[in-house]
């Protein structure tokens, strides 16, 4: 890659990080450019020559982070035997992932979808790909008997609709609010093993340190 490019590239990355940022702290109706140029370290001209404005650069956040949760939600997938304890590894990726990177996860639960119905749109057909990746995972476990037939579309959904609830809760609360977020996802990954009717096995610490299930245990 020719050096300009790298370069250019680079100059995106810290200002999708730093937009994310001012996003998250602000609230994206209340940021301008010149705040983000500012965090950024770019000229204003600088931004507008990457950025035709900050509704391309929320855009470009939003494709960021689903590029970043599609990667790490296919390894985490591939890593499994068992169907759903590869629905289960999925979403914990998706929770620790959106919980590492706070200001990226109250951009997208929170900033976008309140940003107007483009917004809005790409957010929730973001969130629909990932329930996707679920269902696919429970139409494997209901094709081999692990687990008894039900709308596997409305559970996968249902799923990410409550990882989607804890997180924008989490995101929003106060220091002293907050409550352990891992605590909370080990409430909601036994609610959700049994909503499919999967007998939720004990997390070791393995599975914590790894992000992810390994397979269904007595």
């Amino acid at each position: 890659m020719p050096v300009q490019q790298t370069r250019a590239r680079e100059r995106q990355r810290k200002i999708l990080s730093a937009a994310a940022s001012v996003f998250a702290t602000r609230g994206f109706r209340e940021s301008g450019m010149d705040e983000i140029a500012h965090a950024s370290g770019t000229s204003k001209g600088g931004l507008y020559f990457h950025f035709p404005g900050k509704d391309a650069i929320l855009l470009a956040l939003l494709d960021q982070t689903a590029t970043l949760l599609r990667s790490k939600v296919e390894r985490a997938i591939a890593s499994e035997t068992e169907p759903v304890a590869a629905a289960e590894a999925a979403l914990r990726v998706l929770f620790r992932t959106l919980t590492k990177h706070r200001a990226l996860a109250r951009v997208f639960a929170v900033e976008a979808m309140g940003a107007g119905s483009r917004f809005n749109a790409r957010s929730l057909a973001i969130q629909d790909e990932f329930a996707d990746m679920i269902r696919q995972q429970l139409d494997t476990a209901v094709a081999q008997g692990v687990i008894e037939s039900i709308d596997t579309t409305v559970a996968a959904q249902a799923w990410i609709g409550l990882l989607h609830g804890v997180i924008t809760r989490w995101v929003t609360a106060s220091s002293r609010e907050r409550r352990s977020i891992d605590e909370s996802y080990e409430t909601i990954r036994i609610m959700l093993l049994r909503s499919v009717g999967a007998a939720p096995y004990a997390a070791t610490e393995a599975d914590v340190g790894r992000g992810n299930g390994n397979g269904q245990r007595p």
